[in-house]
């Protein structure tokens, strides 16, 4: 893969996003249907997927579109369609910034930008109170979510990374 044409490189780049952005939205969904992917308490498999920038930049834009879409597919508030794939975006670029650093920081940026953000959404989008309990209750769900889940994907990713994700 090292001798890729330019063309090459954009067509792995948008590969890796479109596949990461499907992967997101079937994701959400099995937890929609599950009941645990919305509310108060939220367990979204989906979100393990946001260590992915620690291995590719493609995941950024596949992170964001795959939330934004899923958030859209399954009927959430327009507040939540707008910010809850910022609040994906914005832990992304973090987990992309930190990669190099260590593989124990890439589930901390989405854990804390959706810890921040989503219990507002939950407010504003959905009148759910009280804010502090939203804190708490989606940090818990990120917390598994992204750190414990993200984590195992990431060491299960690990062994495989340079079959999977190839230096674009």
């Amino acid at each position: 893969m090292k001798n890729q044409t330019p063309r090459q490189g954009n067509v792995l780049f948008l590969t890796h996003a479109a596949v990461i952005a499907a992967l997101y939205i079937v994701l959400t969904y099995i937890a929609n249907e599950l009941g645990i992917a919305s509310g108060t308490i939220q367990v979204r498999f989906s979100e393990a997927l946001t260590i992915l920038p620690f291995f590719t930049p493609a995941a950024v834009p596949g992170l964001y579109i795959g939330c934004l879409l899923a958030n859209i597919l399954t009927g959430c508030a327009l507040p939540d369609i707008i910010f809850g794939p910022l609040a994906t975006l914005i832990g992304a670029i973090g987990t992309y910034l930190l990669r190099r650093h260590s593989k124990w920081l890439a589930p901390v940026p989405p854990i804390a930008a959706n810890a921040i953000v989503v219990p507002l959404v939950l407010l504003y989008g959905y009148g759910i109170r009280p804010l502090w309990f939203s804190f708490v209750t989606v940090t818990i769900g990120e917390v598994i979510s992204c750190g414990v889940f993200g984590l195992i994907l990431l060491a299960a990713l690990a062994k495989y990374r340079n079959q999977l994700f190839p230096q674009q």
